[in-house]
């Protein structure tokens, strides 16, 4: 679709990543974005965990469109081979890339969006809808709403602040809500500046992806350092096999380690791992929680110091109500989107390519970009996002045929992500391919970056939010 409204800008919300990615192939196809960041600087979601190493390095962390943009400015690109931390990303690509490029004034940080319509028509109101530009309603750090009228709108907001609940069934355990001092999120920074909090104590982790894997790795190492120190970790499913990955045979070899090195603690003792675990109850008891619920059937009670609930995200979707969205109901992502990436489906890791068209929906110019597109689904690379806005810029440039010109090649992990798979030769057959790289075409780089990091999720992007 060619851009209806060149006049005005297309807003880009969230200036994570992908967000900037955006910006920066909409500044290339000469179409004006505006970067709206609900933190007080770029990138704040990334830097939340700034003390995570990323699974991929530098050459793969790094839009082609955002890196000759840097590139102009006489950036000094970091060694393409060293594994950034998300401090890094930020400080290093991010926070460059929004105040010294071309892009640098089109970047709003402190700015909430609070709603998103077509000018003058909610949902219901159908005549001359495809003539209306978007309204983009704000909040300002100082307390000020106010409206931008864009030609286009790219949801880049994530899906990192919007945690799964620790009960089971999508539900919050009862007492959850009263139990939220005892929630320490999904990547503490256990042996740093959350340190006092778990030294010396008992942890639950809860959630089988790279986020809990982080966590739990870092309190067997506080262990060691700290007597008393007592680990616990729960997953709904029967095996942590998806996580402990493919070892060796993952071609992102920090990502493929952080499982080896899980899985050699669990060996060992270090931890004790609870499986088809079910959460019903959370009840606050001075210094510790009581966990109460069941492990294969079973039940199961539990005086816990913290705990680290890696349990996935969803996304935010009251932003949108006005916005006529075609949804999947089962992970709330672009309904073409979902049959590629549904976990119920999807077992390899591995996408099929996809761009502008697939993440169309009924109002034309309107996208959800990079995590968020996910919905709820914990497979998300990050070099899935930058792909997607290549193809949306080239789209609302009028580019029809470079939008529709995905390539990728994802990494193997060397494993099946179901839990019933076998080991060895029967789980490649898992996944209806022989174990190694599987290509998809996408030409962007492939950072790991999970939804639900963030993931748990799985992906490649910090030493193991994915």
């Amino acid at each position: 679709m060619t851009i209806q409204h060149p006049d005005l800008p297309v807003v880009v919300i969230g200036a994570g990543p992908v967000g900037l990615a955006a910006a920066a192939h909409l500044r290339e196809r000469g179409l004006e974005p505006l970067v709206l960041e609900q933190g007080d600087t770029v990138g704040a979601a990334v830097a939340s965990w700034g003390h995570i190493r990323l699974f991929s390095p530098w050459r793969y962390a790094i839009d082609a469109a955002a890196r000759r943009l840097l590139d102009a400015t006489g950036w000094v690109a970091p060694d393409p081979d060293e594994l950034p931390t998300g401090a890094d990303l930020v400080e290093r690509y991010l926070s460059p890339l929004a105040t010294t490029t071309p892009i640098a004034a089109h970047v709003r940080t402190g700015t909430q969006v609070l709603g998103v319509s077509r000018d003058g028509a909610d949902r219901t109101q159908s005549l001359g809808r495809e003539r209306r530009p978007y309204r983009v309603r704000t909040l300002t750090a100082d307390g000020e709403v106010r409206d931008v009228i864009a030609a286009a709108v790219l949801d880049a907001s994530g899906t990192y602040g919007h945690r799964n609940p620790v009960g089971s069934g999508g539900l919050p355990a009862v007492g959850e809500v009263d139990a939220q001092d005892y929630l320490a999120g999904p990547l503490p920074d256990v042996r740093g500046v959350d340190r006092a909090r778990f030294a010396g104590r008992h942890t639950l982790v809860l959630g089988m992806g790279h986020s809990a894997a982080n966590s739990l790795l870092a309190l067997v190492d506080l262990a060691r350092d700290e007597p008393g120190t007592t680990i616990s970790w729960a997953i709904r499913g029967g095996s942590a096999r998806r996580l402990f990955g493919g070892g060796a045979d993952d071609e992102l070899p920090a990502r493929g380690l952080l499982g080896s090195r899980l899985r050699a603690a669990v060996d060992a003792g270090a931890l004790t791992l609870l499986t088809r675990v079910s959460i019903d109850r959370l009840t606050p008891d001075g210094d510790t929680v009581h966990v109460s619920g069941t492990a294969r059937d079973e039940q199961i009670a539990l005086d816990v110091h913290a705990i680290v609930d890696a349990t996935g995200f969803r996304p935010d979707l009251d932003l949108l109500r006005e916005i006529r969205l075609d949804l999947d109901p089962v992970v709330e992502a672009p309904r073409e989107l979902a049959p590629l990436i549904d976990p119920n489906l999807h077992s390899c890791g591995t996408v099929p390519p996809h761009g502008e068209s697939v993440l169309a929906h009924p109002d034309a110019g309107f996208y959800l970009v990079g995590m968020k597109s996910y919905g709820r689904a914990p497979t998300f690379l990050l070099a899935t996002g930058y792909e997607q806005v290549r193809s949306i810029a080239a789209a609302l440039a009028g580019d029809r045929a470079s939008a529709d010109e995905v390539q990728l090649q994802l990494p193997a992990t060397g494993v099946c992500s179901t839990d019933t798979a076998a080991d060895g030769a029967d789980a490649a057959a898992c996944c209806g391919t022989a174990a190694g790289p599987v290509a998809v075409s996408l030409t962007a780089p492939v950072l790991g970056f999970r939804s639900g990091v963030l993931h748990g999720r799985s992906g490649d992007l910090p030493g193991g939010l994915a």
